[in-house]
């Protein structure tokens, strides 16, 4: 199926770059060094320049912290979308969003996609996308609220809790009048989940991608990298590349990611490796 975020639409057999842009002051990873709206639009000309096809704008942290109202949030990012849209008309923009009223502003904008990190916590944000012809992300938190850690989170099989929730979801945002080709879920590692749990996701990725549905997956530097290696934020994108390789091998579609080149040189080996994508040169043997 031809995988459409908003106006743009990309063959069954693309594997595509969504980079973090953040705008704001206290993100876990680049504390706050795109919160000035210029540094966010250099990051912005960074990850196109390195090959990104989507770019994803938050306004909101997703761990607990300082309550951002939602005039707040649309502060952060919607004349930043207006404006990273007049500059790049060729870029997926997404913006990470679980509110309507937010994703409404930014799609009036001109974002192509909402990112709803939070599980369909706002039920009337299908009705914004599907009135805007806008792609959705369908995460599973476990029905965690938003902006909350997980404490002693138990399924009886996570994985089969994540592809229920996520299909629920899409087939909600279907039946609201999202076209099926600008549905994809994601199962949303950290979220709702401990260490064990993201783990085991990552292990049968391939029984997500087997609903039909394009996976994205959401990696970078993630909790469960640093707890499984015991590193610190800063030291974890080889721990990311390796469960970025996993799940490339299981199929997924959108990477979401704070270092675009190195994930784009990982998810195209493996795909190669997996029969999916032909070596860019092959003459070793043949000249």
């Amino acid at each position: 199926m031809t995988l459409r975020l908003g106006r743009h639409r990309f063959a069954d057999d693309a594997t595509l770059m969504m980079a973090i842009v953040n705008r704001t002051p206290d993100s876990f990873f680049d504390r706050g060094a795109t919160w000035d709206e210029q540094a966010a639009f250099d990051r912005v000309a960074e990850v196109v320049g390195q090959g990104a096809e989507i770019v994803d704008i938050g306004g909101i942290k997703a761990a607990p912290g300082v309550e951002i109202s939602a005039a707040e949030e649309k502060a952060r990012v919607v004349d930043f979308v207006a404006r990273v849209r007049s500059a790049y008309p060729s870029l997926v923009i997404s913006v990470d969003t679980w509110r309507a009223e937010v994703g409404a502003a930014v799609c009036e904008a001109g974002a192509d996609v909402l990112n709803d990190a939070w599980g369909g916590a706002d039920p009337e944000l299908v009705d914004v996308a599907a009135e805007h012809g806008a792609a959705i992300i369908c995460t599973h938190t476990g029905g965690a609220p938003p902006r909350t850690r997980p404490f002693r989170v138990e399924y009886d099989d996570v994985v089969a809790a994540a592809i229920a929730d996520t299909v629920a979801y899409a087939e909600r945002a279907v039946a609201a009048g999202v076209a099926p080709e600008a549905v994809v879920i994601d199962p949303a590692h950290d979220f709702g989940k401990n260490t064990f749990h993201s783990l085991e996701i990552t292990r049968r990725l391939d029984e997500m991608v087997a609903t039909g549905w394009p996976v994205l997956v959401s990696l970078s530097n993630k909790d469960f990298v640093g707890e499984t290696l015991d590193l610190p934020v800063g030291e974890r994108l080889l721990g990311t590349l390796a469960a970025t390789a996993v799940c490339a091998l299981a199929g997924a579609r959108i990477y979401r990611v704070h270092q675009v080149a190195e994930t784009r040189q990982v998810v195209d080996m493996t795909w190669s490796i997996a029969g999916r994508r032909p070596p860019r040169r092959a003459i070793r043997g043949l000249q």
